[in-house]
């Protein structure tokens, strides 16, 4: 049995001919549709299997159709296998809906934090957070209020930019804060395609009616395999335009290295129509 809640939401089982079976577990969603980082964990624990090479180093996902609980499959197709390196393409689906289209490369492991990798350009620093121990939770309603997926995480914002959640916005699409497992669990290059998404919408710290804002395409590098301990995350975007938003996001470790960057285009949350009549 996994230890962890994660562990059990991505076991997929090998079938043969590059078609996995798995489940999009209950309890990772917003308002009954999967996260979209959990989903792209999921494809890619099947992709890298497939792949034969447990680390990813980029992956890039296209969101088709929101996914809600029950099971799954994925099907992974290995296009090439060199010395370093194995890129996959993948496609989960329910009920022979296609959920998200997949591609990424895939290698044998990552540096870890503290390992040397040559010569290295480094021109950003890890966002100054409080300590994560001096950093408040998030409200406890949010599961409640349907955001069911913050039951198993651990995420704390930065006070600056948590007061949406009071009606309060910063007046800045910016978001930082601390991410961790509510149960512990060590963050690993699989989990870190999770964080990316773990966060709340840059954009509802502006002048923006609050609502969904469903990602289109989302890409993942892992950088390093993370030390133990929380991460760091800032996610921020500079431009909304045509319906559309970017938003990129570093992630840093507790030992102040960069672990992962992320850029995922969403669509900008539209007002509420008007009552018919």
């Amino acid at each position: 049995m996994q230890s962890s809640e994660f562990d059990r939401a991505t076991v997929v089982e090998s079938v043969g001919g590059g078609r996995y079976l798995g489940e999009v577990h209950p309890g990772w969603d917003i308002g009954g549709n999967a996260n979209g980082g959990y989903l792209l964990a999921l494809a890619a624990q099947a992709m890298r299997a497939e792949a034969g090479r447990p680390h990813p180093l980029t992956v890039t996902a296209h969101y088709l159709t929101p996914a809600p609980s029950g099971p799954a499959e994925i099907l992974a197709d290995v296009v090439k296998a060199g010395r370093r390196f194995a890129t996959v393409t993948g496609s989960l689906r329910q009920g022979g809906t296609e959920r998200i289209r997949v591609i990424g490369t895939f290698g044998a492991g990552s540096p870890a934090a503290d390992e040397s990798t040559g010569f290295e350009l480094i021109r950003g620093v890890a966002p100054d957070l409080p300590g994560f121990d001096d950093t408040p939770s998030r409200p406890p309603d949010l599961a409640a209020s349907g955001i069911a997926i913050m039951d198993r995480l651990d995420v704390r914002l930065h006070p600056d930019d948590a007061g949406f959640d009071r009606g309060v916005r910063s007046g800045v699409p910016m978001i930082r804060g601390w991410f961790a497992f509510a149960d512990g669990r060590p963050i690993d290059p699989l989990a870190l395609l999770l964080v990316c998404d773990a966060f709340p919408p840059t954009v509802f710290n502006i002048d923006i009616t609050p609502g969904w804002v469903p990602t289109v395409e989302m890409t993942v590098h892992v950088r390093r395999v993370p030390v133990p301990g929380p991460l760091r995350c800032r996610f921020e975007t500079r431009f909304v335009s045509n319906d559309c938003l970017e938003e990129d996001g570093e992630v840093w470790d507790s030992a102040g290295r960069l672990v992962a960057q992320s850029r995922q285009l969403a669509l900008a949350p539209k007002p509420p129509s008007p009552p018919a009549g």
